[in-house]
């Protein structure tokens, strides 16, 4: 049911004009010769067309139309005046007013003009609707498009991991002590998020890592070292063929959690706050789940020896403070590292590795 508000101060105006109103299909009329009633009933509720006098004693016709447009700027509004002043209509025109009816009303000519404003109202209508049908769409294909991203993010994800000694729980514990250490640095949410996701991409070059050296259950020699250290670069190049936040944030990770605070680490030698803070953050996450956990050429460091190692390299491998943040709520870094403790059957895989060596 369309609202048509109607406001005029005179009673058998007010009159003529609900019974006109009622010819109109599908419309209902609220009437109003108080112009603060009808425009305070306006600020509460949505009409369609609002028809209203020129000449009111309380709050003539333009003041009345200026405050109505401060609240609806679509909704067409009718002006019934006996007043022909050129200068005055263009005032009403400026101040919002859509058409003009004069006094005395020709009953056929006010049913044009309203069927007209309320098709017009109509038609704003559909747009709203059609535009917001489109905002929808817009929403449903960029998710769309974020949950297939995910996707090849974690298929990428699980293609290093089949290739490295690392368990799968390995890049879940590290991603999450990442966010461990981003909400202590106060990083957005949105940020710590994407670290989530973007965090078990960082050794997706390992792809590109030979076998007998990604594999070798033994200190590599320097020959082999440098080889290894590819793969910092080589995930880069892989993760930022398409530019996306979460790409371009797995890239940057990939590239810089092997760099060290003090410059020494690799492939550019970064240092200090050059090093980008996701892979700050990820090089501390990194080590020390590498170094709690068993793999084929190493036996697991006790929590206590992994956590002196971080200290004692605070301000020169790692940013002090991701070193600080990492130490926060200590106990929520061990539930991490409980919830997504190692697969019983990679530990078995990796005490038989250990058997043979």
């Amino acid at each position: 049911m369309l609202k048509i508000v109607i406001i005029d101060d005179t009673p058998l105006s007010l009159t003529m004009l609900e019974y006109l109103v009622r010819k109109l299909p599908g419309c209902q009329a609220h009437c109003f010769a108080d112009p603060i009633e009808g425009l305070a009933w306006c600020g509460a509720n949505q009409p369609d067309l609002l028809i209203v006098d020129f000449m009111m004693p309380a709050l003539d016709g333009t003041a009345l139309v200026a405050r109505f447009r401060q609240i609806h700027r679509e909704v067409p509004v009718l002006m019934v005046t006996a007043n022909h002043d050129i200068a005055l209509r263009h005032q009403a025109l400026q101040l919002g007013v859509t058409d003009f009816l004069n006094k005395p009303l020709d009953n056929i000519e006010f049913i044009a003009r309203a069927k007209n404003m309320l098709a017009l109202r109509e038609s704003q209508r559909y747009s709203h609707d059609r535009i917001a049908w489109l905002d929808d769409e817009i929403r449903k294909a960029t998710e769309k498009l974020v949950e297939q991203e995910r996707k090849t993010i974690f298929c990428l994800a699980r293609a290093a991991e089949y290739r490295d000694p690392e368990t799968g729980s390995h890049i879940l514990r590290m991603a999450h002590y990442s966010v461990h250490i981003a909400k202590r640095l106060g990083l957005s949410s949105r940020d710590q998020e994407r670290l989530l996701e973007a965090a078990p991409m960082h050794d997706i070059g390992k792809v590109g890592t030979p076998d007998a050296i990604l594999l070798k259950p033994a200190r590599l020699t320097p020959e082999e070292f440098a080889i290894m250290k590819q793969h910092a670069e080589i995930g880069f190049k892989v993760l930022s063929q398409m530019s996306t936040p979460l790409l371009d944030a797995a890239a940057e990770i990939a590239y810089t959690h092997h760099e060290k605070f003090d410059g020494s680490g690799y492939p550019r030698g970064l240092a200090g706050a050059d090093i980008p803070l996701f892979g700050r953050i990820v090089a501390v996450a990194d080590v020390f789940d590498a170094l709690t956990s068993a793999r084929p050429y190493k036996k697991a460091w006790t929590v206590e020896a992994a956590a002196q190692f971080l200290r004692d390299g605070r301000g020169s491998h790692f940013d002090p403070a991701c070193i600080d943040a990492f130490f926060m709520a200590w106990d929520d870094v061990m539930a991490i590292r409980e919830q997504f403790a190692d697969d019983e059957q990679e530990m078995e895989a990796i005490r038989i590795a250990e058997v043979h060596m």
